[in-house]
């Protein structure tokens, strides 16, 4: 074998290795998964650093536990459900593994007719299941005072629990749950979570998420 031979097959060999260590490096790497937040001024977190929103805290929450999930907050102050249903098409390009549902308090607050903010979230559930049907879905209930009077602040309620029960969904009853209504975690309008009340909104949802982060972190899936 000529000297010229021998340095090709050591350089073939060598770019042969270098080829298999990267696919192994990529096998061993997981894809990090996708918790999507669509909601309105609460997930956006108005009137807080962006660090300081829950979304941003339950990241800091995996990334301590090292899980390879990414969370994206697509919350938009003042938007309704149909404005959460508008935006869906563009944040379905990307894949998303969980879905956190946290809108209807504009409608609520608006005195929007019921029956056309349910219908919007379910258009939102189906469609992204239709994109991706194996995303789990949580479904962040909410609460009104009593402006527009018992029967639809009832209705209202209800609303989320018989979405979470119709579609199979995780429901945190109430998202502002110890926070909504306590001045010294709200900001001045009495309305949008302080950062010290974000940490307690993190928590009402990381009780619903973590259980579904563990079991698709466990099965890969």
């Amino acid at each position: 074998m000529g000297l010229t031979q021998l340095i090709r097959n050591r350089v073939l060999v060598f770019f042969a290795l270098l080829v298999s260590g990267w696919f192994s490096l990529c096998a061993a790497v997981p894809t990090a998964k996708t918790v999507l937040f669509l909601g309105d001024s609460i997930t956006a977190g108005y009137g807080v650093d962006p660090s300081e929103a829950y979304p941003a805290i339950i990241q800091n929450r995996i990334d301590a536990k090292g899980w390879p999930f990414k969370v994206i907050n697509a919350g938009q102050s003042g938007d309704t459900s149909a404005g959460g249903l508008n935006r869906l098409e563009w944040l379905l390009k990307n894949r998303i593994d969980v879905l956190v549902l946290e809108l209807g308090a504009n409608d609520g607050l608006r005195g929007l007719p019921i029956q056309n903010t349910k219908k919007n979230l379910q258009a939102i559930i189906d469609r992204t299941r239709a994109r991706y049907p194996r995303v789990k879905i949580i479904i962040a209930g909410m609460k009104l005072p009593p402006n527009w009077g018992r029967d639809y602040s009832r209705q209202f309620e209800s609303m989320f629990v018989e979405l979470a029960k119709k579609n199979k969904a995780a429901l945190v009853p109430f998202v502002l749950e110890g926070v909504g209504g306590v001045r010294k975690l709200n900001q001045s309008d009495i309305i949008h979570p302080t950062p010290e009340g974000h940490k307690l909104v993190a928590a009402n949802v990381w009780k619903v998420l973590e259980p579904i982060i563990i079991a698709l972190h466990a099965t890969g899936s």
